[in-house]
């Protein structure tokens, strides 16, 4: 085989290798993350809950309030959604 095919293969084990690496590392984190929940949980907190939580503090302040206010409007147009306070 020529050094140019042992560089490519060489350089294609390290890139499984690392890749294998960090699945590992993420299924640690994640085992991490359930078991956080759980403890959660353990101490009387909705872990479904709290995951809600979660996304809502990755969102942009905007995109949040705009997918709230959409929401409300669907509730409220399906009758799901109390009315405002003062309207009878």
């Amino acid at each position: 085989m020529s050094d140019a095919g042992a560089v490519a293969r060489d350089q294609l084990r390290s890139f499984v290798e690392r890749i294998e690496r960090l699945e590992e590392e993420k299924k640690t984190i994640s085992d991490d993350i359930k078991d956080v929940y759980g403890e959660a949980k353990s101490t009387g907190y909705d872990a479904k809950v709290l995951r809600k939580v979660i996304a809502i503090r990755k969102q942009d302040a905007n995109d949040r309030l705009e997918q709230e206010a959409i929401l409300d409007t669907y509730l409220h147009a399906l009758g799901m959604a109390p009315e405002p306070e003062g309207v009878e």
